[in-house]
Parts: C-alpha cells; sequence; structure tokens
C-alpha cells in the first residue's frame, strides 16, 4: 500500500489519542520507519502490523480499528488529499455509489503502481444500494464498512451498512447492502 495509508493510520491515532500512543503503537508493530511518504509504495505487511498493534495498544478489536481508519480515510484523508474528487463524485451518497466503480481509475492516475480494489455496484434503488468489493488483499472488508459509514457521514446521511456475503464464508467477494 501507498505510504498515504500508512501515514493516515499514524494521523488517526495522534489526532484522537496523542503521540505517545502513537509511538507506542510504532514500537509495538515493530515498524521502523520514522515517517512514510505518500506516493512511495510499502508492503502490505507493515499496514496490517500497525492496525493489529494499534487494537492491541488501544484495547479494542481490529475489526473496530478498520472501520474507524475507514471513517477517517474518507473524512479527513480523502478530503484532504482529494478533495475535488471526492466532490466530483456526486452530489449526494446514492450519486457517489453508483460512480465508484470508476473513481479508482482517477485515483490511479495520482498513483501509477497502486494496486486498487474495485468496485461494482448492483441493485440501485431509492434508498439502497449493493455494493461488490472485490480485492487481492483479504482482511480488508471492516475498513470497506468504515468508508462507506464515513461517505454516509460526508454526504450527512444516515445509513446501514449490512455485509450481505464475505469470502469468509467462501464467496469469491464481499457484498455489502448500503441503505439509508
Amino acid at each position: 500500500m501507498y505510504g498515504i495509508v500508512n501515514k493516515a493510520i499514524e494521523d488517526l491515532v495522534k489526532a484522537n489519542f496523542g503521540e505517545k500512543k502513537w509511538a507506542d503503537i510504532r514500537e509495538r508493530s515493530g515498524v521502523e520507519e520514522d515517517f512514510f511518504i505518500s506516493n512511495e509504495p510499502y508492503d502490505d505487511t507493515i499496514t496490517f502490523k500497525l492496525v493489529g498493534a494499534a487494537s492491541e495498544e488501544l484495547n479494542i478489536p481490529v475489526e473496530i480499528v478498520l472501520q474507524l481508519f475507514g471513517e477517517w480515510w474518507i473524512l479527513k484523508t480523502g478530503k484532504e488529499k482529494y478533495g475535488g474528487l471526492m466532490e466530483a463524485g456526486g452530489k449526494n451518497l446514492r450519486e457517489f455509489l453508483i460512480n465508484l466503480p470508476v473513481f479508482h481509475n482517477r485515483i490511479m492516475l495520482l498513483y501509477p503502481k497502486l494496486t486498487p480494489p474495485e468496485f461494482k455496484v448492483t441493485n440501485a434503488a431509492e434508498n439502497s444500494i449493493y455494493v461488490h468489493y472485490f480485492s487481492k488483499r483479504h482482511g480488508l472488508q471492516e475498513f470497506v464498512r468504515g468508508l462507506l459509514s464515513g461517505l454516509g457521514k460526508m454526504y450527512q446521511t444516515d445509513v446501514l451498512v449490512e455485509l450481505l456475503e464475505s469470502r469468509e464464508n467462501g464467496k469469491d467477494h464481499e457484498i455489502f447492502k448500503v441503505s439509508w
């Protein structure tokens, strides 16, 4: 993953738990990098080590860390780093989700070595939509749940995010139902 991902985890922890807690998490994780360069690729194991250490150090389940990080990614990192792209995604939650499948195509212009997930949408109704998440990376479904929840907050829309299918249950991708 790119450094911007690890930097966002650092920012989330520092903003909510302080510099000392971040230092403790970094030490527990065994990650030796003093700082992350946003547009440099890093091994995925670094990100997973940071999330695992955050879970242990903060005494909250990994799933919750990933959900919090997903919301942070939308509300802080996304708005600050990709504000124009986020705004161009749609004028409301439904429009953004319908446009989600092409979002990473634009991001790949900024990060050419990116291995992005793929999103597809189905069952688009007036107050709900199914979001299909495909990725070579396993273990990030709760991050995606957090992203979807964060999009609801970004559009000031109460959402319910339900996981309907998962690779953990033998499927080839995750399917989330987002209702508002």
